[in-house]
């Protein structure tokens, strides 16, 4: 892996200067269908699964149970989806971003896993809520799906360890996401996920302090 150098760091610094990626509603070709898909139906609709978690978590009274503990790790696992959404978002799809991507999911599987065994040890964790994670736990791994079947090429040039001098540098779009779609999908997740388990970990920490 590559980090970012001096030819890197210009280019983030112009990054919206290249035209804005034009997604038409009306085509009905395959890759448009994809990326509407990603952008205006998958990433925005994520925020639905994980208001229903913060509810069954507080339904439960998750700061008399398993606390500041099971919040931080939640915390975790949104770090672990966010990152490759940020990329995805802002980032050029390369074989650096699509390897991030993928461990990412793997990891946030595995803190899922270890999540889900905390909880019952100390809560009562309903069907419905174990319904709601595994929303939680397929919408990375049908992300990056969709992102693999819209750069092809890319994930063939992963496969093969990258032989181009940018496949393992961290560049902007060439196209960047329009910023009224940036900023309407930042007040979605500010609104669907930072805020409600930013409420829970503090609902977790004023409980641990009063105990």
């Amino acid at each position: 892996m590559v980090l970012p150098g001096k030819s890197a760091t210009r280019s983030w610094r112009h990054w919206r200067r290249g035209p804005e990626l034009s997604v038409p509603f009306a085509s009905t070709d395959v890759e448009d269908a994809n990326r509407r898909f990603l952008l205006y139906g998958m990433l925005p609709l994520w925020v639905v699964p994980a208001v229903a978690d913060w509810w069954m978590h507080r339904r439960t009274r998750i700061e008399h149970t398993t606390g500041t503990k099971e919040s931080v790790v939640h915390a975790l696992m949104m770090t672990e989806a966010g990152i490759p959404v940020a990329m995805g978002l802002l980032a050029r799809v390369n074989p650096l971003v699509l390897s991030v991507m993928g461990g990412s999911a793997a990891a946030h599987s595995a803190t899922a896993l270890y999540d889900v065994t905390l909880a019952t040890e100390k809560r009562e964790v309903r069907p419905i809520e174990q319904h709601i994670h595994s929303f939680l736990e397929v919408l990375p791994l049908a992300g990056i799906a969709f992102t693999g079947c819209l750069y092809a090429d890319e994930v063939r040039a992963a496969l093969r360890g990258g032989r181009r001098p940018d496949d393992w540098k961290l560049l902007p779009k060439d196209r960047p996401l329009s910023a009224g779609y940036l900023a309407g999908l930042g007040v979605v997740i500010g609104a669907g996920v930072v805020l409600p388990y930013a409420e829970e970990l503090r609902r977790c920490v004023r409980a641990r302090r009063a105990s």
